[in-house]
Formats: structure tokens, sequence, C-alpha cells
């Protein structure tokens, strides 16, 4: 009896059953970066707590003051400051981090031409490592908040929140509206997700895929503070990054947050298929 198929595949296979979400997920888990990472955002909401303490305790000027005093108002408010320390840069390289490394590690650790020798189809193994990076970037955007909220909530009570527009929000309502602001967030992402993932399987250097997103994320907000290129600016990635903010309005201003939805998710697409065409094509080596 023959034990393959006439197209050569073994008895039982089946491609859709490779590199199993759950498994990859375990396994990536298991790594230290993504503890740190993770470790990280939970700890910075406690990092701040400390900062506040020690700022509202010495003599502070009246900005810093203010900011401190912002920042204290409720379990919200102190949320909202943590998100606002992250969202420019350091939720940018947790982002690049899990999906820049994702195919560029196998690579560097010469694993990755073993996973295609089982075989794992090429499109189901990129589709698997960017579910498992954005399901790890989901929960690190969440332990953020909700390590935030919590403690914010526990230390400075469970206030009105105070918006940017000098209005109030009830408890319960503002928590409503910043889980609209930390949806956006999350979509925005989207494009340095998809250009960390594109670099990942252009380079077999991790840090070179982690770090180029993150060096394109700076030059992108550096450009979109440039006034003299104009309406220019509104199509560069990211420039709608701080559009989170009109979540926290008296009455939600939505037509920011569905631009830069848009320009996030074309974005994200455009790199996600090239990276998809390239390493349909890529020659592995290693």
């Amino acid at each position: 009896m023959s034990t393959t198929h006439s197209d050569g595949r073994a008895p039982g296979y089946v491609g859709s059953h490779t590199l199993p979400y759950v498994t990859e997920l375990r396994r990536q888990f298991g790594r230290r970066r993504t503890q740190l990472a993770i470790g990280f955002l939970a700890l910075l909401p406690v990092i701040l707590a400390i900062a506040f303490t020690v700022g509202s305790s010495s003599e502070t000027d009246s900005d810093a003051g203010g900011l401190i005093e912002l920042g204290t108002r409720g379990g919200v408010n102190f949320t909202v400051f943590a998100l606002f320390m992250s969202v420019g840069f350091l939720l940018i390289v947790v982002v690049a981090l899990f999906f820049g490394d994702s195919v560029a590690s196998e690579a560097s650790w010469s694993s990755l031409r073993y996973l295609l020798a089982i075989p794992v189809p090429r499109t189901r193994l990129l589709l698997q490592k960017a579910l498992v990076s954005a399901t790890l970037s989901l929960a690190a955007i969440g332990v953020l908040v909700g390590v935030s909220l919590a403690l914010g909530t526990a230390l400075y009570g469970a206030d009105p929140l105070v918006t940017p527009f000098g209005d109030g929000l009830a408890y319960g309502d503002a928590v409503a509206r910043l889980l609209i602001a930390v949806g956006y967030i999350a979509v925005n992402l989207l494009w340095v997700a998809g250009l960390a993932m594109l670099l990942s399987v252009l380079t077999d250097a991790p840090l070179g895929a982690v770090g180029g997103a993150v060096m394109t994320s700076i030059l992108m907000q550096i450009l979109d503070q440039i006034t003299a290129l104009g309406s220019l600016r509104n199509y560069l990635p990211g420039h709608y990054a701080n559009s989170w903010i009109d979540a926290l309005s008296p009455t939600i201003e939505w037509n920011d947050m569905v631009v830069g939805t848009f320009s996030a998710l074309a974005y994200a697409t455009v790199f996600g298929v090239a990276a998809w065409l390239r390493f349909g094509s890529k020659d592995i080596t290693s």
C-alpha cells in the first residue's frame, strides 16, 4: 500500500492544519522579548504613579504641577495620561517588535526553511505569524489600559473624566469612551504592523525589521510637523494617530477617526500584500 498521495503528500497531511494558532501563540508568548515587552507595559502605570507622588511632593513649576494634577483626577484621567505618554513611541515599538521579529527571527535561527519543509504553506505561515503578532499587540495594549485603569481608580478614585475640552464625563461614560479610543489606537497602529511584517520578510535580521519600522514612524512624525507640506501631511501614515482624543469630547467627533481608520487600513493592506508577494517568491536559504 502506498504511503503517500500521488502528489507526494504524506497520508493525513492537511496544509491548513499546520502551524496551529494556539501552538504558535504559546511559543511566542514564552519568548523573553514578549514577556519583557508586556511586563514593561504593565509596569509603566506603576512608574507613572510613583512619579506623580514624587512630583506632587516636591517643588515643581506650574506646567508640571498642572500636568500632574490633571493625571491624578481619577482613574480614567490617569489612564488617558498613560496612553498619551505611550501612543507616540512606546506602543509603536511594541507593535513593531512583535510583527518585525515574527518571520525574521525564524530566518536568523535557520528554522524558517524547516517550517517550510514540513511543509507549512507560505501563505499560512505568514498569516499565522500575523495573527499571533496581532494577538500579542492587542494583549500588550490591553495590559497597559487595564493596569492603568485599575491602579488609577484605586489610587485616585472613580472621578469623572476631565476632557481636553474642559468638560467632564461620568466614570461609566468615560470608560466606554476610553474603549472607543483604545480601539482606534489599535486600528491606527496597523500600518506599523504591516510595514514591520514587510520588513520582516525582506531581511533575516530581526533588529533591522523592528528598527526600520520604528525609524520610519519617527520620520513620519517629523514630516508631519513640517507645516510647509500643507495638505500633503494628511496622506502621511500616522497623521491621524492622535485623533483618539476626539473620542473623549462631550460629543464624539468621528471625522478624523474615520479618515484615520481608512488611512491605516489602506497602508496596512499595501504593506501586507507586498509582504505576501515577496514571501511567496523569496528563496529561503536559512
